[in-house]
Parts: C-alpha cells; sequence; structure tokens
C-alpha cells in the first residue's frame, strides 16, 4: 500500500468516527427531533367563537414559548387546528380524524360542553390521550374504564357553587334567583346550587334557563327580578352573562350580581362595565395576577403569561391560562413518557397524563387514577368589577 493511500484511508476513517461520535456521542441515544403534534378542536365560529378565538391565541402563544425556549430538547410542538363551528357533530368528526391521524400524540378540545361529552366515546375508541378546556363534570365523571383518555381543565361546578355560596354567606344574602345555561354543565350548576343553598339556608327564589345560542336574555332576567331576590346568580358563558348584567340594569335590579367562573371572558368589560360595575366572579387569580404581588414562581410565571399575552394581543382573556397549561401537560407527558424516538405513544404518554401534577398558570393541578378532572378548588378566588375591569375582591 503506499504511504498516500495509507494516509488517506486514514484520515477517511478518523471521519467517519467523527461523524459517528458528533451524532451519537459514545454510545449515547440519537437526540429525538420529531414534532410533538397535538390536534386541536376549537369552536372558531359560531356562537362560542369568542372564546374559541382567545383559547387559539393562547396555544400559540404557548406554543411559540415552548419551541424558543429548548425546553424540549430538539423537539418543537406543532398544532393543527381545526374549527368545529360550535357545533358537536362537526367536533366529533374532527375527533376520529385526529384519532385516525398516526402523527397526533394528543387532542385538546375548547369551551363547548356537548362537544366534549358527546366526543368521549370516540376519544376512548380511539385512545387518543385528550384535555378538554370544557367545565361540564360529565366529561370525566364517569368510571375510570369509560374515561381513561379523557382530562378536563377547567373549574369544576362543586368548587365554584361553594365558592359563591361561602361569597353570598359573607355577604349576608337571604334568597338569591339563578339564571343558568341549559346544557350539562348549567344543570349541573342548578342542582349544585341547591345543595349548597340548602346548607347555607339561602333561599332559592326562582330559576331561569338560556339556551348556549340565546342572544337576547331579557325576558328570563326580568322574570327573575320580579321575585325581588337579594342577589341574581348569572351561571352561564361570559357573553349571555354580560347581556344578563344589562337586562338587570335596565329591570332596575338593587341587588347584589354574582357570576360562575363560566361567565369569565375578558379582562375589561368594554360596553358592559357599566351594567356589570361590583359584580362578583368566582374565577383563577390569573385574571388578575397584576393585582398580586410575586411571591412564589408559580404566581411569578402567571404574571410573567399575563404580560406576555396581553403584549401580544392588547387584552387579556380569563380562559388563556387553561389553553396554555393542557399544552404545557401534553409536552410534560410527552418528554416524561420517553419511548422510541419518532414514534407516538399515546398509551404512554395517557399513563403520565393521569399522574400529572404542576403549579400551572391557572392554579395548582392535580391528576390521579380516579380523577381527571385536574383543577384544585384553591385555584378558585373572588374578584370584583371595577372601573370596568376585574379587580381581586378585598
Amino acid at each position: 500500500m503506499s504511504p498516500f493511500r495509507s494516509v488517506t484511508t486514514a484520515a477517511l476513517a478518523l471521519a467517519v468516527l467523527a461523524t459517528t461520535l458528533t451524532g451519537c456521542q459514545l454510545g449515547e441515544e440519537p437526540q429525538d427531533t420529531s414534532p410533538i403534534v397535538i390536534g386541536v378542536d376549537l369552536e372558531l365560529s359560531g356562537p362560542q367563537a369568542a372564546t374559541g378565538k382567545a383559547y387559539q391565541r393562547a396555544l400559540e402563544l404557548k406554543r411559540d414559548q415552548l419551541n424558543a425556549s429548548g425546553a424540549l430538547g430538539g423537539r418543537k410542538v406543532e398544532l393543527k387546528v381545526r374549527d368545529n363551528r360550535s357545533d358537536a357533530a362537526e367536533s366529533q368528526r374532527n375527533i376520529g380524524d385526529f384519532g385516525n391521524d398516526a402523527s397526533v400524540t394528543a387532542v385538546i378540545m375548547g369551551g363547548c360542553n356537548e362537544c366534549a361529552v358527546n366526543a368521549v366515546r370516540t376519544i376512548d375508541e380511539k385512545k387518543v390521550p385528550t384535555i378538554a378546556l370544557a367545565a361540564s363534570g360529565a366529561i370525566t365523571s364517569a368510571s375510570a374504564a369509560q374515561r381513561s383518555y379523557v382530562f378536563k381543565l377547567a373549574p369544576n361546578a362543586t368548587d365554584s357553587a361553594d365558592a359563591l355560596t361561602a361569597e353570598l354567606t359573607r355577604r349576608g344574602v337571604k334568597e338569591a334567583a339563578l339564571l343558568h345555561s341549559d346544557d350539562d354543565y348549567g344543570r349541573e350548576g342548578v342542582t349544585t346550587l341547591r345543595a349548597e343553598f340548602t346548607k347555607a339556608r339561602i333561599k332559592m327564589t326562582a330559576v331561569q334557563a338560556v339556551k348556549s345560542t340565546d342572544t337576547d336574555v331579557t325576558a328570563p332576567v326580568e322574570a327573575l327580578v320580579e321575585e325581588e331576590p337579594d342577589a341574581l346568580v348569572f351561571w352561564t358563558p361570559s357573553e349571555q352573562a354580560m347581556l344578563a348584567t344589562t337586562a338587570a340594569q335596565k329591570a332596575k335590579f338593587k341587588g347584589a350580581v354574582f357570576l360562575d367562573a363560566a361567565a369569565a371572558g375578558e379582562l375589561f368589560l368594554g360596553a358592559s362595565a357599566r351594567s356589570a360595575e361590583q359584580a362578583t366572579l368566582v374565577f383563577t387569580q390569573t385574571m388578575v395576577i397584576d393585582d398580586v404581588i410575586a411571591t412564589t414562581p408559580a404566581k411569578a410565571a402567571r404574571r410573567q403569561w399575563f404580560r406576555d399575552y396581553t403584549a401580544r394581543f392588547g387584552g387579556y382573556n380569563g380562559f388563556s391560562s387553561f389553553a396554555a397549561d393542557a399544552v404545557q401537560l401534553i409536552a410534560d407527558a410527552e418528554l416524561r413518557a420517553g419511548g422510541e424516538p419518532g414514534q407516538v405513544d399515546r398509551d404512554g404518554l395517557r399513563d403520565v397524563l393521569e399522574t400529572s401534577q404542576m403549579d400551572g398558570l391557572s392554579g395548582p393541578i392535580r391528576m390521579t387514577p380516579d380523577n381527571h378532572s385536574g383543577l384544585m378548588p384553591q385555584a378558585l378566588t373572588t374578584l370584583v368589577a371595577q372601573g370596568g375591569r376585574w379587580r381581586l375582591a378585598g
């Protein structure tokens, strides 16, 4: 062999060795650079579009933050977003398509209660881990075997009713009337509030229901006001709750107004500022985190999220933190589940999700095999409408 050929062969061998060591240091596993694909089913048109678009903004902001942070190693979060048009049948088709898409790791659903409840069977049949941002307890209330792939991130009706009743009691309210949405969550509200009112010796003077598509709630609110209660409780989505405060003002109601967590929405009340003034809302502290001193890392993170969202979108929506926490839970679970690089392991991710714990942007979140509804009761606090926006009460 000539000296030239010998040198060339040695150089080639060293180059191959260097390449091998660069891609896989001394036997280490190659870095996983496959995307974490999340299917997203949202109400981007139809009567619930305002909330759906707030969720979409939050999901995209959280995706961008995670991808820029380097926390996922060589991986990136990708969102496949579909509009269900606020229609449960369309939502179920979307979930079926996501389930059949082998690239989709998990799914996030929006705030439509009927959509999430109706999709439960499809979710379990497709074995696609899904976090619903809707509030209905029916999403996760059945046995673990029937809800094994379904999770929920939203205030629970029992926790919200407990907090509302405690505030009514503190304010000395003896009689209250209720306006609720005519869906699973609204009916759940009636049941839980009746039970809490009975224990607190508060009389429920009247109850009125409104469909989620109703854009005029004047008549049912006037019927409640005619009973002359000490307080009105609105257990409806944000848009209807604001319409209800306006209707109560026009009906010259002089008592106190209380809103369930489902009635949260934009931080600034806009056209509803005057009618909602001094109304009380049960919701998470993140909605008004600019009123809170950041004494812990979790509070500091919530404050930064509030600032980042406000800086990008010019305002703040209370529900945004739930969407961001859902992305974080899925990303964390994917990293913890491990598995073969480039392979989607839905079962592994599901197993990790149901034991997930974190101090999220929404508050403390704890999932267990027996409880797939993760938001803890202590996440809720009392807010009050003052000067055209929500403030921390007290």
